[in-house]
C-alpha cells in the first residue's frame, strides 16, 4: 500500500484522544506537504506510518506514546512545514436583520462584541477583525462605554476594521450612487468615530453576498479599496485579478472553505496544495461562529496556541487580512485575470420582497434629487444644506441595503423594519426637496404671468385625499 492507503487504513484508530487526532492531523498535512514538493518526505511519512501500524498490532489501540514516537518522526518536515504561513483571522459574522428585528440586531452586536474585548484581554497575542461600520453605530448609540476599549485594541493592532462599506451589502441591485456612498460615508464616520487613517480602510470583506457586478473593482478602487474578500458566487480561482470593464483592478480573495469556522485539528491539511497551485507561500483560514454573532471562542484560541508549537504543520499566527493581502501582493501577476460578474447564488432572491426593492429605488431617487435641490438652493441663493439630515437618510437606505434585507431572504420582521426606514427616509427627502423649491420659487417674479384670482377655489388646501368618498368627491 502507498503511504495514503496506509494512513486511510490507521484513521479509524487516529480519531479517538488528543493524541490521535494531533498525529492524525500532522500526518495529513505531510501527506499533502509531500506531494507538493513531488514526494520529497515520502520515506519519512512511510517510517512514521509503519511505527503506528505495528504499534497498533502490537497493543491493539494506538497510545499516546506511540502518537508521540510518530511525531517526533515527522519532525525532519518541520523547517519544510514552516515555511508556509497561515494567518488566522478571527472575526464575527453579524447579520443585519436576518431572521429578527433590529432589537435582536442590537442585542447580538453587543454581546459579541463584549465577549471579543474580554478575550482580547485575557489572551494577549490574539487578535480580532470585524467588518460594518452599522456595528459601531449600534456601539456608538447603544453602548458607547465600549468605545474607549475598542479604540484602544485599534491603536495598538490587535483589532482590525474591515469595514469599507456600511453593511456587507448587496452588490447587484443598489445604484451606483450608493455604492459610492457605502465608501464614502464609511471612511468619514469611521476615520471619525475611531481615528482611523481613510486609507486604511482598503478591504471590502463581503463573505457571504450573492453576487458581485462587473463594474465593481472600478467603483472599489475609486474609492480607495485594494482587495475584495468573498465567498458565494463565482466558480473559477481562489486568488485571482479582478478587472473591470473599465480597467479598474482589484487583488481578490475567493475563501477555500469557509467565512464561520471553528478551529479544528484537521483544517490545515489543503494549505500545501493550495499554495502550490497558486505559487505562493501564505494563506488565510477564516475563523469565529457567526450569522447571529458570537465570533472566536475561547477553545478556538487555545487550540490555535497549542497548534503554534507542533512541528509538522505551518507556521500559524494571530494575523490580519490586512497582513495576508499584503503578503499576497508580490505574487499577484501570476495569478489568473478574471472580467464580468461573478453570480449569482440564490438567485430567487433577486425578484422576492419586490416591496422592499421598489422601496430602495424611490428612496435612492429621492434622496439624490433632494441632494440636488439644496446644492442648488445653497449656490444660487446661499441658503443652508442639512448634510447631517441627508447623511442619517442615507444611512438608512445604506442599512437596507445589506445582503438579507435588499434581496429578501429575511423575515417579516427584516421587511417591516427594512420599509419602515425607508418610510422615513423619504420624509427627509420631501422635507428637503420642499423646502428647497420653496426657496426657488420666493426669488423668482412672476407679476407678468396674468391670471385670474377665484375665491372659491380649494386649491391651495385642498389635498389628494379631500373629499375622498363623498358623493361628488373623488373616488379612488
Amino acid at each position: 500500500m502507498d503511504n495514503r492507503e496506509v494512513f486511510r487504513a490507521l484513521e479509524p484508530v487516529m480519531q479517538g484522544g488528543y493524541w490521535g487526532r494531533r498525529v492524525r492531523a500532522q500526518l495529513a498535512f505531510a501527506l499533502r506537504l509531500s506531494a507538493a514538493r513531488n514526494g520529497a518526505h515520502d520515506g519519512t511519512i512511510a517510517a512514521a506510518l509503519a511505527h503506528l501500524t505495528q504499534k497498533v498490532r502490537d497493543d491493539g489501540v494506538l497510545t499516546d506514546a506511540a502518537a508521540r514516537a510518530a511525531e517526533e518522526m515527522l519532525a525532519p518536515l518541520g523547517p519544510d512545514a514552516k515555511s508556509l504561513t497561515v494567518y488566522c483571522v478571527a472575526h464575527a459574522h453579524m447579520d443585519m436583520n436576518w431572521m429578527w428585528g433590529f432589537q435582536e440586531t442590537v442585542a447580538l452586536t453587543l454581546d459579541t462584541l463584549r465577549t471579543v474585548l474580554t478575550l482580547l484581554e485575557e489572551y494577549p497575542d490574539f487578535t480580532f477583525s470585524q467588518s460594518q461600520a452599522s456595528i459601531y453605530r449600534i456601539v456608538e448609540e447603544y453602548a458607547p462605554e465600549l468605545l474607549p476599549a475598542i479604540r484602544a485594541r485599534v491603536a495598538e493592532g490587535r483589532w482590525e476594521v474591515t469595514a469599507s462599506t456600511w453593511v456587507e451589502n448587496d452588490k447587484n441591485m443598489p445604484n451606483g450612487e450608493s455604492m459610492a456612498r457605502h465608501l464614502l460615508y464609511t471612511r468619514r464616520y469611521l476615520s471619525r468615530l475611531l481615528g482611523l487613517d481613510p486609507a486604511s480602510l482598503n478591504l471590502d470583506f463581503e463573505p457571504d453576498t450573492f453576487g458581485h457586478c462587473a463594474s465593481l473593482p472600478e467603483i472599489l478602487t475609486k474609492g480607495g479599496v485594494k482587495y475584495y474578500y468573498h465567498n458565494r458566487g463565482g466558480e473559477g480561482p481562489h486568488l485571482y485579478r479582478w478587472l473591470a470593464p473599465g480597467g479598474a483592478e482589484i487583488l481578490v480573495y475567493r475563501d477555500l472553505d469557509w467565512y464561520n469556522a471553528q478551529i479544528e485539528y484537521d483544517m490545515f491539511s489543503d494549505v500545501p496544495l493550495f499554495c502550490k497551485k497558486y505559487g505562493v507561500d501564505v494563506f488565510l483560514r477564516v475563523y469565529g461562529i457567526g450569522d447571529h454573532g458570537g465570533g472566536p471562542t475561547r477553545r478556538d484560541i487555545e487550540r490555535l496556541r497549542d497548534m503554534m508549537t507542533w512541528p509538522c504543520l505551518p507556521t500559524l499566527r494571530f494575523g490580519s487580512y490586512g497582513e495576508f493581502y499584503r503578503a499576497l501582493e508580490p505574487f499577484s501577476q501570476r495569478f489568473a485575470v478574471l472580467e464580468g460578474e461573478q453570480n449569482f447564488v440564490f438567485t430567487g432572491c433577486y425578484s422576492a420582497q419586490s416591496r422592499i426593492k421598489m422601496a430602495n429605488r424611490v428612496a435612492e431617487d429621492r434622496l439624490y434629487a433632494a441632494e440636488a435641490l439644496s446644492g442648488l438652493t445653497m449656490a444660487a441663493l446661499g441658503g443652508k444644506t442639512e448634510p447631517e439630515r441627508f447623511f442619517r437618510a442615507w444611512e438608512r437606505v445604506l442599512f437596507s441595503q445589506f445582503h438579507d434585507i435588499l434581496p429578501g431572504s429575511g423575515v417579516r420582521e427584516t421587511r417591516e423594519y427594512a420599509l419602515g426606514e425607508f418610510s422615513k427616509t423619504l420624509v427627509d427627502t420631501n422635507a428637503a426637496a420642499g423646502r428647497a423649491l420653496r426657496a426657488l420659487e420666493a426669488r423668482l417674479d412672476t407679476t407678468a404671468i396674468p391670471f385670474d384670482v377665484c375665491p372659491q377655489t380649494v386649491s391651495e388646501g385642498g389635498g389628494a385625499g379631500f373629499q375622498t368618498g363623498e358623493p361628488g368627491g373623488f373616488a379612488l
